[in-house]
């Protein structure tokens, strides 16, 4: 059964640092494009972060452009994102999301997703 957990989510002030993780099982997820997704209270999921199969290409949401970091390890079949600078309007539950490939920029293009770690930054 294929999985994705994610973990290291939390409360931090404005200005902090978290990085989150997503651990996949289940199968390889090396030829897979992996990305991470996020959904506010009353708002839809929206985009963030996508890292292609070999890590080569990386896009961002403009709205975290040059203070987020997304990477992966593809012999641990982790997927990481590093967010610094953190604002209270990044508070929402992160999700990572995977499919074959490509590029994920869109929540309909994700074949597995993760249950979600809750991130929440205070002014």
């Amino acid at each position: 059964q294929v999985q994705l957990v994610e973990s290291g989510g939390g409360s931090v002030q404005a200005g902090g640092s978290l990085r989150l993780s997503c651990v996949a099982s289940g199968r390889s997820f090396s030829s897979y494009a992996m990305g991470w997704f996020r959904q506010a209270p009353g708002k839809e999921r929206e985009f963030v972060a996508t890292i292609t199969w070999n890590g080569g290409s990386t896009y961002y949401a403009d709205s975290v452009k040059g203070r987020f970091t997304i990477s992966r390890n593809i012999a641990k079949n982790t997927m990481y994102l590093q967010m610094n600078s953190l604002k209270p309007e990044d508070t929402a539950v992160y999700y990572c999301a995977a499919r074959p490939y490509g590029v994920l920029r869109r929540p309909t293009e994700a074949d597995y997703w993760g249950q979600g770690t809750q991130v929440t930054v205070s002014s």
